[in-house]
């Protein structure tokens, strides 16, 4: 089936990869599932690791396991330093002001609860406005949608067109003097829609409001400057970055974070403690309570190492090259129906396949190795648009190749020959 899709072209830079030498970075790549060689094509949903990562995570436990910023002995000092080195790469890594604007959470989904808790708090009233995307993913609709039941705020919604893009000659109406927060992803997790967040920013300046935007896709794949965007919040998570899960970090500019009162008591947030008054910590460390996740914060900073190491602008030129690859087969795929065919997108290719459900495609190419996601890819409002009840998502990495690229569309082949369409 053919699409008005346009894949970028891929720049030079990427011939400059080897994608040899990278795979075997990933030892888990190196197996076969159901006697076939793994090839894994479900990275939107976590990528995989260097041994880089999992060694820093040893090296933790075996060498420097302690308590982060308050013991006075060898390993919670070398534990402390690692931790906030990893602060200081991420700052680095966005291009923000000041370490002080880098909150370690769990992950994207508390980082964008912290801002609707703390900040929705203090600035969102009873006929407000909160503007979000129809392409967001549930952890940027949820937490907003709890918000407005608190305080009588409204929800709006940026539409999109069947090409999976945002109609953004809507945006000037839907924006006025009652939006406070533009939420927005950066790179749809189930279309693989890049979305212009510079404009989107503007506009919403213009008007006064703040903007959050998602970035769990796009820090792995695209240059993010968050002083060039004049972003307020910007939130991600590690796993999808090449590093541990149950980590991330929100970015907001200083100024708001001073303003903002703690998300959590305890722990690291405070600076003294009385029955009678609480005096709170300093940024970063208002918003860090309890015993935080050091060995995974640290895990994060050698992923970052690996992302700069690598490239991240060979790293895309890369993966656009598959993107292309994959659109190419997919169009000439009988039978194929793709989701979400941007002119501007990137490491995602959704379809559903006619006569077959799409966690049976799951099943049948698992058998054959290749491991793809299949479901509403946590953007149930996506699959109600697209009048679908889930796709299948192959969505690409570094390590990933033509050939199993191949492989995948193999095994499609077959699925196709058992449903006998």
């Amino acid at each position: 089936m053919k699409t008005n899709v346009q894949i970028k072209t891929p720049s030079q830079q990427e011939k400059t990869l080897d994608i040899n030498r990278i795979r075997k970075q990933f030892p888990i790549l190196d197996q076969k599932v159901h006697g076939m060689p793994l090839a894994y094509l479900d990275n939107a949903a976590t990528t995989q690791k260097p041994a880089s990562v999992i060694e820093s995570l040893t090296h933790y436990y075996t060498r420097d396991n302690a308590n982060v910023h308050r013991g006075v002995h060898a390993l919670s000092e070398r534990a402390t330093a690692d931790y906030e080195n990893t602060r200081k790469k991420l700052c680095q890594f966005v291009n923000a002001a000041s370490t002080r604007e880098i909150i370690f959470t769990r992950g994207t989904t508390e980082a964008i609860n912290l801002v609707a808790s703390s900040w929705g708090q203090q600035n969102i009233d009873e006929g407000d406005e909160i503007l979000i995307s129809h392409m967001e993913h549930h952890s940027n609709i949820v937490p907003w949608q709890m918000l407005c039941e608190r305080t009588g705020a409204v929800l709006k919604i940026i539409p999109m067109n069947e090409q999976g893009e945002l109609q953004l000659e809507c945006l000037d109406d839907l924006l006025s003097q009652k939006t406070r927060l533009v939420g927005v992803v950066h790179l749809s997790n189930a279309l693989g829609t890049i979305n212009p967040v510079e404009i989107i920013i503007k506009k919403a300046h213009a008007v006064g409001a703040k903007v959050l935007v998602d970035g769990a896709q796009a820090l792995a794949h695209l240059n993010v400057d968050v002083q060039q965007m004049d972003v307020d919040f910007y939130v991600t998570s590690a796993h999808k970055m090449y590093g541990p899960t149950g980590i991330g970090f929100l970015y907001a500019k200083e100024s708001i974070l001073e303003d903002m009162p703690p998300y959590q008591g305890g722990g690291d947030m405070i600076r003294m403690v009385t029955f009678e008054k609480t005096t709170y910590n300093e940024l970063p460390y208002k918003f860090e309570a309890g015993t935080p996740n050091i060995a995974d914060v640290i895990g994060f900073g050698a992923a970052i190492d690996f992302i700069r190491q690598t490239d991240i602008d060979a790293m895309a030129a890369h993966e656009q090259s598959l993107l292309a690859y994959a659109t190419g087969r997919a169009e000439d795929f009988e039978g194929m129906r793709l989701i979400g065919t941007a002119v501007d997108k990137a490491t995602v290719l959704s379809f559903e396949l006619q006569g077959v459900h799409p966690h049976d495609l799951g099943t049948i190419l698992d058998r054959q190795g290749v491991a793809i996601r299949a479901g509403h890819h946590c953007a149930m409002p996506v699959m109600q648009f697209f009048g679908v009840p889930a796709t299948a998502r192959a969505s690409f990495a570094v390590y990933n190749t033509r050939s199993e690229i191949d492989q995948m569309f193999d095994a499609l082949a077959e699925a196709k020959k058992v449903f006998g369409c």
